[in-house]
């Protein structure tokens, strides 16, 4: 049987329930779901204020949303152009192996190429060899000498009041 297409489109205001949903499901399967604070209105203020900063695509079958590609731009001053910062991906279980995600990627990197930017990055949990081979697969590099730093809460506030 031949794999159901895979359409990538920019998410619309009526997707937020959805993408609250892919988020959520995401942070379980990363076993960060008690790091979940979003709400809907917050997935709105996001994406779809008249000014976002931040972006979403969403890959659909004739059976509707699988997955997304939530991401914003970034920039690299050794380069002197900006990139495209992938904050999320994700694909339904039941969706895996019939392209989305790469579907998903290769939008992102179509964009990139179109738009004359340095770079595609983003971040893979140390322990999810499964999505660590798809990257790998792709041609992704570690960047293993760069440690992600950050600061959040109380250390913020702090910073912030110095």
């Amino acid at each position: 049987m031949a794999a159901s297409p895979v359409l990538i489109r920019p998410a619309a205001p009526t997707d937020s329930p959805t993408i609250l949903a892919f988020i959520e499901e995401l942070a379980d399967y990363e076993r960060l779901r008690h790091e979940v604070k979003i709400n809907l209105a917050d997935v709105r203020s996001i994406l779809f204020s008249p000014a976002p900063r931040a972006f979403c695509d969403i890959a659909e079958t004739p059976d509707g949303p699988v997955g997304f590609a939530l991401w914003f731009y970034s920039v690299s001053t050794f380069a002197g152009r900006h990139g495209i910062y992938l904050e999320d991906l994700y694909v339904r279980p039941d969706a895996r192996g019939r392209g989305a995600g790469k579907a998903l990627l290769a939008s992102l990197a179509r964009r990139c190429v179109a738009e004359n930017l340095a770079r595609l990055e983003w971040a893979v949990l140390d322990w999810n060899a499964p999505s660590i081979a798809f990257y790998d697969s792709l041609g992704a590099t570690a960047k293993t000498e760069w440690v992600t730093r950050r600061l959040a809460g109380e250390a913020l506030t702090k910073l912030a009041g110095a």
